[in-house]
């Protein structure tokens, strides 16, 4: 199994995806810069961390969301790779398109870092599957900007289409409708606000997360 890591100017959940996905699942993992046109052939996953790339400047995202890479991302979530946006990364596939929606300043507008526990609200998708009904996991999150928003019309579409994977089951930063992930139509391109990456080994307080990686490259 083959993943990648792409690595932009800023992040700082890189070698964390890295050391998880490599101990969650045996894969070989290597890490892309930002500037590259390229991906390795024959990826099974590809992961876009959590972090502050171009220092937030502009919009959490927005700058990452046009670096040469995106373009190689974009084309190989199009073949169906899996794709996982985490924190940064789930702000990065809000603004290149990849999913609807954007991540706004939180609630309180105060950083919040702290475990929280989530619903998974969809079991039957690539990445949960190996959670077998299980209905509740824990993870942590870390972040400032992480109050997704959606206008009323796709907020229903993607509830209706079981495209909401994750909520909060209390809330931290005021996402709408408690949602912390959501997948593309597709299902093979999942962003997350939560860190699986925190939370793949029990001495870490908890090991629901790399069932997300294992499910993730079980399905390719």
């Amino acid at each position: 199994m083959k993943a990648a890591v792409i690595v932009f100017p800023g992040s700082n959940c890189d070698r964390d995806c890295k050391v998880a996905v490599e101990r969650s699942t045996g894969a070989t993992v290597d890490m892309i810069w930002h500037g590259d046109t390229a991906l390795p052939g024959g990826l099974d996953l590809i992961v876009l961390p959590g972090g502050f790339s171009y220092g937030d400047y502009l919009r959490c995202g927005a700058m990452a969301a046009l670096s040469p890479v995106m373009a190689a991302v974009k084309a190989a979530a199009d073949r169906g790779v899996a794709t996982v946006g985490i924190c940064n990364g789930f702000q990065i596939l809000c603004e290149a398109g990849l999913l609807p929606g954007a991540l706004l300043r939180n609630e309180r507008l105060k950083y919040v870092c702290k475990p929280v526990a989530l619903e998974v609200s969809n079991a039957q998708t690539r990445f949960t599957a190996a959670y077998q009904g299980r209905r509740e996991v824990m993870m942590t999150v870390g972040n400032g900007d992480g109050n997704f928003f959606a206008d009323d019309a796709t907020l229903d579409r993607i509830e209706g289409e079981g495209q909401v994977v994750f909520r909060y089951l209390d809330n931290p930063n005021g996402s709408a409708r408690d949602i912390a992930g959501i997948v593309n139509a597709a299902g093979n391109v999942l962003g997350m606000m939560p860190h699986p990456d925190r939370a793949f080994e029990e001495d870490l307080g908890s090991a629901d997360g790399a069932l997300l990686f294992q499910s993730a490259l079980a399905s390719a």
